[in-house]
């Protein structure tokens, strides 16, 4: 038998996500509903409003559902209740800031200079977190994933202070 085409792959991403979360944000319209409560604090009438002027034209009822999801998935949360005429109205909000976009074709070669002396600098920033951080015989993911988290949560704070 002959060898038709053969590629090593080498791990360059690590993509750090729970069941829930990756479960949570399967549908296009849940990926919205982040987008829009980035920095903002909304009721279900005034997120189904803001997903009508995207081309999302759902019920109310529907609105609340996908929020419920994403409330038992730990992605939003209630940030504020409001009594008004007799009716309760619950305020959700995000701290989460979900980063979707299209990589362009070039990207590899565009930005491959920046990314690989960039990413030595921080490897070894990276690298010394890795070592304070003791291992889990049973659990050698979590390591991994706190190291990841660590980072991420670094990262956001630069990211939300610009």
């Amino acid at each position: 038998m002959a060898i038709l085409m053969k590629k090593n792959i080498s791990i360059n991403r690590t993509i750090a996500i729970g069941i829930e979360h990756a479960k949570a944000i399967d549908d296009p319209l849940r990926v919205k509903i982040l987008h829009i409560l980035h920095n903002k604090q909304l009721d279900a009438y005034r997120i189904t409003q803001h997903l009508k002027k995207f081309g999302h034209k759902k019920a109310l009822t529907t609105i609340r559902h996908h929020l419920d999801i994403l409330k038992t998935a730990g992605l939003i949360e209630v940030v504020k209740i409001e009594e008004s005429r007799g009716a309760v109205i619950k305020y959700y909000g995000t701290s989460v800031k979900f980063i979707e976009f299209d990589l362009p074709r070039d990207f590899n070669s565009r930005y491959a200079s920046i990314i690989k002396s960039t990413s030595s600098k921080l490897e070894k920033l990276c690298s010394t977190i890795s070592k304070k951080i003791p291992k889990k015989q049973n659990d050698p993911d979590f390591h991994d994933y706190l190291v990841m988290e660590i980072i991420n949560r670094s990262i956001t704070t630069v990211l939300e202070k610009k």
